[in-house]
């Protein structure tokens, strides 16, 4: 007898059901639109194009042109590429123009849906970003699709890493531009420490899609990106400690594999105590405990997790002497990733390699942060449902299933649960021997590197050709999945390494032409397009009466997601396949939840060695455990983004406080109230509101007015003199430090000045933001303590981050109004003896070249400082005045230029700076 809920649904439709229902009418309008787009020459493509982007700018909305911007895509796309889109297709184009994700199985084209989003918004003029999971995925998407889109009038770009400026600055001025979820979040963050708007590479955030949507938005979520500076160099300390931790026994310290944490016990503290004291590593007179031994505390936690909680091969590899992490969901190597608060350092003592210093937080911002900076996101994957809530809760996402282009013919076999890991794995060998002798290619899912290269040996035994895929082949990714289709191949993946390349029965036909064609250039190419297109046909034929491709899982991923993306690799449009899981009680995700019921369950049925537990409600016990995981996955990220949230607030304040700034022509108003603030402060300090005159400070404040404002006023005369107040001296100390600082823009010219006062704030701005982010680095490590005291730790963040963010900006005021109360100009004999100096210092180098000009580029420390002709005396920023031409300047010889600095003005006496005139051409 049906529920009431499944009776409900037969009547009414899912929700899903209801929102596909409502497309068809749109994929109508487009379908219908066919045939007058067929019409048009490739030239009338374009011109529509400027047609609708015109009514987009008139303010047509972009919902009464999608009908017609997605009818001329695919017109393009079919002259283009040699593709016509399905309806399925258009649909899952259209959910993402709405600002959904379109789940979309493996094979149906994703890659394809993407162009008619991006097209539709790219008529605003405003530029769409597709993200991608890595570079290949992004090079090869943005030369794919450039066709479509150069067939329709837009320009398409591509970021990767280490691109010259000048080419990552045009990708970025491109209709549309493909990067990773990594470049885009680093270069908002290496835009938001430049110091002028023309260096700044990301052009706003319109719309965004991004591909492969649940690895990036929730698998990397979990860690922020972080630019970062070294810090003092602690090598010996990392090593000293390391040498503790193999002396520990289990006693010592105990593991929680559920909440992936290690601690020490009493007994542990106990006797890391009694060997710190013996190794000279805490004072005699110092126990753990003490506020004093909080770092060395810290550096024994993180090497105790680096032995108990991080496996080589596992969780990272040793290559060229480097520590290289490896992502448990992709299980691809992240290079020049590190992990922070010296666990990195932990794991490359463990390991005996060079320990690189640590590092200073310079900037950081999560995924979930950036990616909410954008007017409108969007996103499709092969699954997305499971993680519903959380895409719905933290991005206002929702997800649409889209139905496939044909039916789903593979074949899901329920779990097959041996008792023991040898039974499981003895079992998997047979399997893909029975596969592979009938020509069934079989690519194998595993867990770890460790995993699969065990299994490669079982294999390479039994005498099985295959392919291995993990983190240590990644350059051959594309080449190896390619290939997983092909007539008994088998190949052994590590988790969903390979995402993005589609497997095709029988093989890649464009990867066999292109390795052809490169064999024998000489040949035509034609002839063999011809010959290997026949002999794939007969492969592919093959293939599929041998059952098509069939996934093997080793193991369950503690995420369905995971898993799901695995079984969808087979059976892509309509194609045959089989998917099948082998698991062992001795599993992690069997051993952690759960194994205990089963392995009774096992007992009782009296099973022999080698058999399997094969039913319905295995899968369905397994699928429950995994929900419990991913629940706790989901509140741990979810607590993560609470913290990141308060940062966030304050780091979006600083960021547009730097952009008013390097937009601003005239900031001494701004840099004239900081002063007036600190005045008012200063006074305030001294002489204490509703205090008499004895009670004040007179030659306090005379010492603080020299120090921060660096006037010489007779404030103690002041003080003394009858009927005087407070606001009085506040007032007589403004006029006396505006007309210094008048003084001063004089001495300098007022542009001088100008560019002074922006390095000034830019600068001080950044140092104090650097300084802050450690503050609350330090925070969220002590605050969690506070749980302990009955206070809500998330509160007491906020209200102390709060406070720490204030006090960031008095000192702000002060340091700027400081810093600029100590410029000056340089005098004539002060210049001659700096240009002597680093010119002496460049010949003894050998490094003094012919022009003059290059010298002095080379030599000033503080590079584009303002207006500074050469290095700093200490603590002074340094300007010139524009003058005349230099005596003697002759253009064609860079010789008679003197010695100007790129901001200083250019010797030839045009007023302009030296970068923008004579250095230019340098």
């Amino acid at each position: 007898m049906l529920g009431m809920g499944t009776l409900a649904k037969k009547v009414f439709g899912t929700p899903n059901d209801r929102k596909v229902k409502a497309t068809r009418k749109i994929i109508q309008q487009i379908n219908d639109l066919e045939p007058e787009f067929e019409k048009l020459s490739d030239e009338g493509l374009k011109e529509k194009t400027e047609a609708l982007a015109m009514r987009a700018m008139e303010g047509e909305s972009l919902d009464a042109l999608l009908p017609e911007a997605f009818a001329n895509c695919r017109e393009a796309a079919k002259r283009a590429l040699g593709l016509r889109a399905f309806d399925t297709q258009l649909m899952g184009g259209v959910f993402l123009h709405q600002g959904n994700i379109s789940e979309m199985k493996t094979g149906e084209g994703k890659t394809l849906v993407a162009t008619f989003p991006a097209y539709l918004n790219a008529l605003t003029g405003k530029g769409v970003h597709v993200v991608t999971v890595n570079d290949y995925l992004a090079k090869r998407d943005a030369e794919w699709m450039s066709k479509v889109f150069g067939a329709l009038g837009l320009t398409t770009g591509v970021i990767y890493p280490q691109q010259p400026a000048a080419e990552k600055k045009a990708a970025y001025g491109c209709d549309v531009t493909y990067a990773t979820n990594n470049e885009l979040g680093f270069d908002y963050l290496r835009d938001n420490m430049k110091s002028e708007l023309t260096e700044m590479f990301q052009r706003g955030h319109n719309f965004a899609i991004v591909d492969e949507v649940d690895s990036i938005l929730i698998d990397e979520a979990r860690t922020p990106l972080i630019i970062s500076g070294p810090a003092q160099d602690r090598s010996d300390l990392y090593t000293a400690i390391d040498k503790l931790i193999p002396e520990l026994t289990d006693d010592h310290f105990t593991l929680d594999e559920k909440q992936r944490q290690v601690t020490f016990t009493d007994d542990g503290n106990e006797f890391l105590e009694q060997q710190l004291h013996a190794r000279g590593l805490l004072p005699e007179d110092q126990s753990l405990y003490d506020p004093e031994s909080t770092t060395v505390v810290h550096h024994v936690n993180q090497a105790l997790r680096a032995h108990k909680m991080f496996q080589r091969d596992k969780d990272y590899i040793v290559r060229n002497g480097e520590v290289v992490l490896i992502d448990e969901f992709t299980g691809r190597m992240m290079a020049g990733r590190r992990m922070s608060e010296g666990l990195h350092q932990a794991i490359e003592a463990k390991e005996g390699v060079d320990i690189q210093p640590e590092n200073v937080t310079l900037a950081q911002v999560t995924f979930q942060n950036y990616f909410r900076l954008y007017d409108k996101l969007s996103g499709m994957t092969g699954t997305a449902a499971t993680e519903a809530e959380e895409f719905q809760e933290i991005y206002g996402l929702g997800v649409v299933e889209v139905p496939t282009n044909r039916p789903i013919a593979r074949i899901d076999d329920d779990d097959a649960v041996y008792r023991t890991a040898q039974e499981k794995f003895a079992a998997i060998v047979e399997t893909i021997k029975e596969a592979h002798a009938k020509g069934q290619p079989t690519l194998v899912g595993t867990t770890s590197i460790e995993k699969s290269e065990f299994l490669s040996d079982m294999l390479t035994k039994a005498g099985v050709p295959h392919n291995v895929l993990n983190a240590r082949q990644h350059e051959q990714e594309a080449q190896i999945v390619a290939d997983a289709g092909k007539l008994g191949a088998v190949t052994i993946a590590t988790n969903m390494a390979g995402r993005g390349t589609d497997i095709k029965l029988g093989g890649n036909v464009e990867f066999k032409i292109m390795e052809a064609i490169a064999a024998n250039p000489e040949a035509d190419p034609e002839e063999i397009r011809e010959k290997i297109e026949k002999a794939h046909d007969e492969d592919e034929q093959k293939v599929k009466d041998a059952g098509g491709l069939f996934v093997l899982a080793t193991e369950r991923h503690e995420s369905r997601r995971i898993d799901n993306q695995l079984r969808g690799r087979s059976g892509r449009q309509g194609d045959p396949g089989r998917s099948s899981f082998f698991l062992s009680l001795e599993d992690d995700l069997m051993r952690i939840f759960g194994s205990e019921r089963l392995d009774k369950v096992l007992s009782s049925l009296g099973m022999k060695d080698g058999e399997a537990i094969v039913h319905p409600w295995v899968n369905k016990s397994l699928e429950r455990a995994q929900a419990k995981v991913e629940g706790r996955n989901f509140d741990m990220r979810k607590n993560v983004l609470k913290f990141d949230d308060v940062m966030n607030e304050q780091r979006k304040i600083i960021f547009k406080q730097r952009m008013e700034i390097m937009e601003a022509k005239d900031l001494s108003e701004i840099v004239a109230d900081m002063r007036s603030q600190v005045i008012d402060d200063l006074v305030a300090t001294y002489i204490p509101p509703k205090t008499y005159a004895e009670q004040w400070d007179g030659e306090g404040l005379y010492a603080a007015v020299i120090e921060n404002l660096n006037i010489d006023v007779p404030v103690i005369e002041w003080v003394a003199e009858e009927g005087v107040d407070d606001e009085v001296i506040a007032e007589r100390l403004d006029d006396e430090a505006d007309k210094a600082m008048a003084a001063k823009a004089t001495a300098f010219g007022p542009e001088n000045m100008r560019s002074i006062e922006k390095q000034v704030l830019l600068q001080t701005i950044d140092s104090k933001w650097r300084e802050h982010l450690l503050t609350l680095e330090h925070l969220r490590s002590v605050v969690g303590f506070r749980g302990y005291a009955q206070r809500d730790p998330l509160n007491e963040y906020k209200t102390e981050a709060f406070q720490l963010f204030q006090s960031m900006l008095d000192s702000l005021r002060e340091e700027v109004t400081k810093t600029l109360g100590r410029v000056r100009p340089l005098t004539e004999e002060e210049q001659r003896q700096q240009m002597a100096m680093i010119q002496a210092q460049l010949q003894k180098e050998g490094m003094l070249p012919q022009a003059a000009a290059e010298t002095a580029e080379g030599a000033a420390p503080q590079g584009d400082a303002p207006a500074a002709p050469a290095a700093p005396a200490p603590d002074q920023q340094t300007a010139e005045a524009p003058g005349a031409a230099v005596e003697g300047f002759d253009e064609n010889d860079p010789t008679t230029w003197g010695n100007p600095t790129r901001n200083s003005p250019c010797p030839c006496g045009s007023g302009k700076k030296f970068k923008h005139c004579h250095g230019a051409m340098v």
